[in-house]
């Protein structure tokens, strides 16, 4: 999966049509290539050049599913009542519709559905290249980079109910972006989130019970994975509670920030 150059690749609107670009400094070099030409490699740059505070960015993929892992940190499991130090993954997946851009809005359902709603940061793979029946020593080569991901949860439908599609699916509880970086060691990345710039989640993906290489492989025995697929590897402890007027930010060293807001 290492690859010698770091790039930085944005997904974002321009002149009503969306493009992926390379970001270099403050500025996008524009790209005609598609996701999976990308993923393979194939920059083709078609001469335009943007400043990056002057387009709209959004999600950086749309992948065909977003799975997730949870209580891979023992930690976060245990202050959620969850199991710490499993022996094999706990899964839930994401309908598309939760996910979000970079600055766009967290809107909390109606009190009368839930009254705890909670943050997650996360550190997301983005998945390169189609496999199935991964081995563990080939897993790494199937991440095309990594990105940030908000595992927005309302803690009291996920302790209640058997399963967790509620407590996780509704709309906008997917915060993705801003960016994908290729060439960063996912086992490594220290994760940082603030609640209106107070600091709530310091972790590290080196804390975590399960590894990447072996979510990869033990996935891929369950569903085919596809180019653009995002899977959120789980969140450390300090998750807590946001409400309408907050300002979220994750951060992940080396990949960047994802801020949003609350209402």
């Amino acid at each position: 999966m290492l690859k010698v150059k770091t790039q930085m690749i944005v997904r974002y609107l321009a002149d009503n049509q969306s493009h992926y670009g390379l970001c270099e400094g403050n500025n996008i070099i524009q790209l005609s290539s598609g996701f999976s030409e990308i993923a393979n490699g194939d920059f083709k740059k078609d001469g335009v050049v943007h400043q990056y505070n002057n387009v709209k960015i959004v999600e950086p993929v749309r992948p065909s599913k977003i799975v997730n892992f949870g209580w891979t940190y023992a930690e976060h499991a245990m202050e959620t009542g969850g199991k710490a130090y499993l022996k094999e993954p706990f899964l839930f997946l994401k309908p598309l519709s939760a996910l979000i851009a970079d600055r766009e809005e967290i809107v909390l359902p109606h009190n009368n559905m839930t009254s705890q709603v909670e943050l997650e940061g996360e550190v997301a793979l983005i998945i390169g290249k189609r496999g199935k029946n991964i081995s563990e020593e080939e897993a790494m080569n199937y991440i095309f980079g990594c990105t940030i991901f908000n595992d927005i949860t309302a803690r009291d439908l996920t302790r209640d109910d058997p399963q967790y599609t509620r407590g996780k699916g509704f709309d906008t509880f997917g915060p993705l972006g801003p960016h994908i970086v290729t060439g960063l060691n996912p086992s490594n990345l220290q994760i940082t989130s603030r609640l209106n710039n107070k600091i709530v989640q310091d972790g590290n993906t080196s804390e975590m019970t399960l590894k990447i290489p072996y979510l990869i492989s033990w996935l891929s025995q369950i569903m085919t994975l596809e180019p653009g697929d995002v899977i959120a590897t789980g969140s450390p402890s300090g998750s807590c509670a946001i409400k309408s007027g907050d300002t979220v930010e994750i951060e992940v060293r080396g990949v960047g920030k994802l801020q949003n807001y609350v209402r």
